[in-house]
């Protein structure tokens, strides 16, 4: 707790030296608990596969989590449930409906995968509410072109409900990762709100192209620019002016709680790109702001 308590004067000391009267943060995890023990328990086992250390800084139960993310001041969050198996996403889907009711400060989140009846459940989520989607295509190792999700990228065009997409190829490549899947989903799909995660990284230049060429696409700065990624995977100096160029773009986002490092430097990663309060307001708040009409 006074770990949390001083954290959290530091945060909000970075927001009123910034002008910021709270946080939005896109990319947040909250999940079934024995979904989310295993999804630390995966990261536990990343060390011995990849050499790279990824402690969970956060690892708490549910409510000390939600109260974590009050305390550092962030106002609106998610709840990103990705499936990785077929007949999975639908009941995360109920398990996320019912995490958004009995939590006002969470935008319903919802999810899908290619399967017989995703786009019906994907109708279902919208109509009760969903506002923004995860797709996790490095996870559920599907192709994005799959045509049984044709109608689901049609159906989130068509209500404009955004979609958090895994689909880079960090920080370890997949069968269906890259600029390429997506991009042949983009073409079909030219309207859809695609929030690309993580910034694109490492393909960050192929994806700052679509968020310039379709008018929908957005990316979240989860974990970039931050020191973790930055030693092997860092984003190129000579593309910083299109971070600018896009500033209404670029949302915050923080992967809390399955991050390595203290939250705060996920906004101190930001602020040292030097690009000026204003950009600053713009990604770690008023962009999710507008975006979702809080």
């Amino acid at each position: 707790m006074a770990a949390r308590d001083g954290e959290a004067r530091e945060i909000a000391a970075f927001l009123g030296r910034t002008g910021l009267l709270g946080i939005v943060d896109v990319h947040t995890h909250f999940l079934p608990k024995r979904v989310m023990d295993k999804v630390w328990a995966y990261f536990d086992s990343v060390g011995p596969l990849t050499g790279v250390q990824w402690p969970i800084r956060y690892r708490a139960d549910e409510d000390e989590r939600l109260a974590t993310l009050r305390a550092f001041g962030v106002r609106a969050f998610t709840a990103m449930v990705y499936p990785h198996k077929p007949d999975m996403a639908a009941w995360l889907n109920g398990w996320a409906a019912d995490f958004a009711a009995r939590t006002p400060d969470c935008l319903h989140t919802a999810t899908f995968y290619p399967e017989p009846g995703a786009a019906a459940y994907v109708t279902q989520a919208i109509d009760a509410g969903a506002r923004v989607f995860k797709a996790h295509l490095q996870v559920g190792a599907y192709d994005p072109r799959d045509p049984l999700l044709d109608d689901v990228w049609g159906r989130l065009a068509e209500s404009g409900t955004p979609v958090v997409a895994h689909c880079a190829s960090g920080p370890v490549a997949g069968e269906f990762t890259g600029p390429g899947p997506i991009g042949e989903v983009l073409r079909r799909h030219p309207r859809l709100p695609l929030i690309v995660a993580h910034l694109g990284m490492p393909e960050y230049g192929a994806f700052l192209d679509f968020a310039e060429r379709y008018p929908e696409v957005r990316l979240d700065t989860t974990m970039a620019f931050t020191d973790f990624p930055e030693g092997s995977i860092p984003f190129p100096v000579a593309d910083r002016p299109r971070l600018r160029a896009l500033e209404h773009k670029i949302l915050h986002g923080s992967d809390f709680p399955n991050i390595p490092y203290p939250y705060l430097r996920s906004l101190e990663s930001l602020a040292r790109l030097d690009l000026g309060d204003a950009w600053l307001r713009s990604v770690i708040h008023d962009n999710a702001t507008t975006l979702f009409k809080l």
